[in-house]
């Protein structure tokens, strides 16, 4: 007896209802053995194309999927046709514009970015796909402290030299000879990843610096929005520079005394201790204990804090302490920041360096005493953590040292010097962010601005409400330098700024009532924040304060698409400067995706080894190859071995090499809104196979359809499950959902036509009798449309294997096809009519019939384990859609 063939028929991408047809009446039914998966083979593409040239489609497809071959030429053939640019074709369909997340010059494409790009690259093909007006705009971030950082190494490690021993002038024009040597790698790894961006409009956040980000800056100081205080800021000593928040991101989470390297510092620096002395009442012998994790910043103490309600100190109100290595006598103030239940519940007040301290010398009026310079100096000359152990040798010599232990903490590092950041007090330019948060706030509430997931509108809403202004001036070269003015010859601190010094001087003249020759100026040295020249991207590119055709066209922009992870660095910042300098919202809507997470779960981290660089992904490496890039990084030996060992246990062989195509389509499907991604390798090695699937499929069309194939309106049955398929990619990518949108994809391609319907229609094709050739016509009618269908709906995810492919298949009318998968109408489900499948099942049921008599099945039979009702629930799964 021979074997029995099984069928699978889906018809949910979200339920599977499996019909088990086990005919014996067919041996071209019988079930294969499937053979074993062959090794991943390396075919590449040789023929001479020149570049923008259109890729050799004539030549027969290799007998497998190979990602090299399929990615070779296409890109380039993209961007000469013009067809990632907005002025391509009709517009029929309104407008799509979208803004990259400008990333830094100095970057390297990490899988963050590869999500991002994956992301916004699968909207922007799906929307031009659609005919609409679709720009989405390139950018680079000039990267104000990570460039220059790159630019003094390489300073101090060809030519042994500092930039100041360059000077201003000579150290910004090797940053601009670094840029334009170095600076477009980033570029050239967004096009691998096939980033559809119109290049022609990309811009760099340092072009037109004496216009757009002065503009900015003046007329929010005329205002009154931007104003100079002296506040603490995070300062590095290392930088000489103040930094922002998401410069201290690396924090260093000790459970105890922990030994740290400090740039700057031979030994390394005891940290995680918790160090505790006293401090003398005046004009007794009580004293009030004390503890700090910071024992140097002692030296700076101007009170003692204790809660109002603790009775342990009520008897010492309008009391004072002794510093005791000075004359300093210092109030006992009552606060309720303090805890009673740390420690002794008397805390030491430094408002000049501690956050939390300042906020107290505010309120009680203290005095704030800067006990160290802008290098971390005191004022003799000593480095604070060599005064560290100073103090506390003191304290022990005075009999006023009381004990030291073990203390869990956190320790603030510059992600960009690896210094310990040290709060500082330094006058600098801030944003008045309050009147400007609130907007922000209420564009959320009340419907004019969408974040999605809405998981974040809390987090939204907890900043916007309770925002601090913000810092904008940073002590760099590399930067807008801002456009104020101090004027030197007046009594008191007078500030103006100006489009150019003339402008500022007469600004001055005016303000103090005499003539310009009479008034001296000297320009601010600092930079502005590069978060504030982001901030106005998404109207600076079209070259706003100007008007231009871009500016009206595609401002307000359509969609901002990011990482939860900058939601209130950037994208809070670009709501806040566009609604304050332009009276309009940046964009309509702010999609946020997760942070991606390797295999285990753990936050990818250099010093784990668990960082991947998509490329590697995209071509392979061998485990060789992912030691040598550990080598020629900045870890430390002890971090490089601990890496290698991760690298070892994850990737025993290395990564394979998986193709783009695959890398998108898995990005793609792990984006689950609200949910982190766990990356597995292997997963993306699982959609390279796909698309190997894809390939077979159809070249076993081509050879089934031939040469001479013109296709028809036919009815369609599979239709009924492909037009399910088009119904739930139109859904996904109006909610965001791209997990929805890869499994209605992968479902339709792989079980539904690969695995059903082209091996239920083998039979058929095989029949050389008249009615048998009429029934294969209707299947090639029907192959070919679920083939060129199939392949426009995957497009916008899997760009490259789509295009080779759909470049193969015969058009249905030739003489006005698209040039290009990428310019074709997207599938929509009017496609396949209700009327035409009808119409098709009674097809069905002739060929069922038809079986029937050829082979004189009866339910009588007992060889044959299909019954009539089986046979009506096929009928029934043929009329479901």
């Amino acid at each position: 007896m021979i074997p029995a063939s099984y069928y699978l028929i889906k018809t949910d991408t979200n339920r599977e209802l499996a019909i088990m047809i086990r005919c014996n009446f067919c041996p071209l039914q019988q079930k294969k053995a499937k053979p074993e998966k062959k090794e991943l083979g390396v075919i590449t593409y040789n023929v001479p194309t020149p570049p923008g040239e259109k890729k050799d489609v004539l030549s027969p497809l290799p007998d497998s999927y190979s990602p090299q071959f399929v990615e070779a030429a296409w890109y380039s053939w993209w961007e000469k046709q013009g067809f990632f640019k907005p002025e391509y074709g009709p517009n029929p369909c309104g407008v799509f514009m979208m803004c990259i997340p400008p990333p830094n010059v100095t970057g390297s494409l990490h899988l963050g970015h590869a999500l991002t790009n994956a992301i916004q690259d699968c909207l922007t093909r799906w929307h031009r796909m659609r005919g609409e007006t679709t720009l989405w705009n390139p950018g680079c971030d000039h990267a104000g402290i990570a460039t220059q950082v790159v630019v003094e190494k390489k300073l101090m490690k060809e030519r042994k030299m500092t930039r100041h021993d360059l000077g201003r002038e000579n150290f910004i024009q090797e940053v601009w000879k670094w840029k334009n040597e170095k600076g477009d790698r980033i570029y050239h790894q967004l096009k691998k990843l096939g980033s559809s961006l119109d290049w022609d409009r990309a811009c760099f956040t340092m072009d037109d610096v004496s216009t757009i980000f002065a503009e900015a800056f003046i007329r929010m100081h005329e205002e009154g929005v931007i104003y100079r205080s002296k506040r603490l800021v995070n300062w590095s000593c290392t930088l000489n520079s103040a930094i922002s928040d998401i410069e201290v991101r690396s924090y260093l989470h000790l459970t105890g005394r922990t030994l740290l390297p400090v740039p700057g510092y031979n030994e390394k620096v005891e940290f995680g201790v918790l160090v505790s002395f006293s401090y003398k009442v005046e004009g007794s012998d009580e004293e009030v204990v004390v503890a700090t994790t910071r024992i140097e910043t002692m030296l700076g103490d101007t009170a003692v804090a204790v809660h109002p309600n603790d009775s342990r100190y009520q008897h010492l109100k309008g009391k004072m302490v002794v510093h005791p290595f000075c004359d300093r006598k210092m109030p006992i103030v009552f606060d309720d920041f303090v805890d009673m239940s740390f420690g002794t519940g008397a805390v030491k007040i430094t408002p000049a360096h501690d956050h939390n301290d300042y906020e107290v010398g505010e309120r009680h009026k203290l005095t704030f005493i800067n006990i160290l310079d802008e290098n971390g100096l005191l004022i003799n000359g000593m480095k604070r953590f060599e005064a560290r152990k100073a103090v506390l040798q003191a304290l022990k010599d005075l009999g006023q040292f009381k004990d030291v232990k073990d203390n869990p903490m956190v320790v603030p590092v510059c992600s960009r010097s690896k210094d310990i950041v040290e709060p500082l007090l330094k006058p600098q330019w801030y944003v008045d962010c309050r009147e400007m948060g609130k907007q922000a706030a209420d564009v959320v509430r009340n419907g004019e601005l969408k974040i999605i997931p809405d998981h974040h509108l809390k987090t939204w809403f907890n900043w916007m409400d309770n925002i601090r202004d913000w810092c904008i001036s940073r002590q760099l070269w590399w930067g807008h330098r801002i456009p104020a003015y101090f004027v030197t010859d007046v009594d008191g601190h007078y500030w103006v700024s100006g489009r150019s010094q003339e402008e500022a001087r007469e600004k001055a003249a005016k303000r103090f009532n005499v003539t310009a020759d009479k008034i001296s100026l000297r320009q601010d040295e600092d930079v502005l924040d590069t978060w504030f020249s982001s901030g106005i991207f998404p109207f600076s590119i079209f070259g706003w304060p100007n008007e231009s055709e871009d500016l009206r066209v595609f401002y307000p922009g359509t969609l901002l698409e990011t990482g939860h992870d900058i939601l209130f660095f950037w994208v809070a910042r670009m709501v806040m400067m566009g609604l304050k300098l332009t009276g309009k919202l940046p964009f309509k809507e702010v999609y946020l995706h997760a942070v991606v997470r390797d295999a285990h779960g753990r936050k990818m981290s250099k010093s784990l080894g668990n960082v991947i660089d998509p490329l590697d992904v995209i071509t392979g490496i061998s485990l060789e190859g992912l030691y040598a890039q550990l080598m020629d990084s900045n870890l430390d030996p002890l971090e490089i071995e601990k890496a290698k060992q991760g690298q070892k246990s994850d990737y025993p062989s290395g990564i394979p090499e998986c193709g783009t195509d695959a890398l998108r389509f898995a990005l793609c499907a792990y984006t689950s809104q609200g949910r982190d991604i766990n990356l597995d390798v292997n997963r993306i090695l699982g959609y390279r196979h796909f698309c190997n699937k894809l390939w077979n499929a159809v070249k076993f069309a081509m050879r089934t359809l031939g040469e001479g194939f013109v296709e028809s309106v036919s009815d369609r049955w599979i239709l009924s499950r492909l037009s399910a398929a088009v119904a739930l990619c139109d859904s996904g990518f109006q909610a965001y959902d791209f997990p929805t949108i890869t499994t209605a994809i992968y479902n339709f391609w792989l079980y539904e036509l690969c695995d059903v319907y082209l091996e239920s229609v083998k039979p058929v094709l095989s029949r050389t009798d008249s009615e048998g050739q009429k029934q294969a016509d209707i299947c090639r009618q029907t192959l070919y449309t679920c083939l060129e269908v199939g392949l426009r709906l995957l497009s916008p995810i899997m760009p490259f294997v789509t295009e080779e492919l759909f470049q193969r298949l015969p058009r249905r009318r030739a003489q006005d096809s698209p040039p290009s998968i990428c310019v074709t109408p997207y599938p929509e489900t009017s496609e396949v009519s209700r009327g035409q499948r009808s119409s098709f099942v009674m097809s069905v049921v002739k060929t069922i019939r038809s079986l029937r008599a050829d082979y004189n099945l009866t339910k009588t039979r007992a060889d044959c384990e299909t019954s009539h009702s089986t046979l009506h629930t096929l009928l029934k799964l043929a009329r479901f859609s």
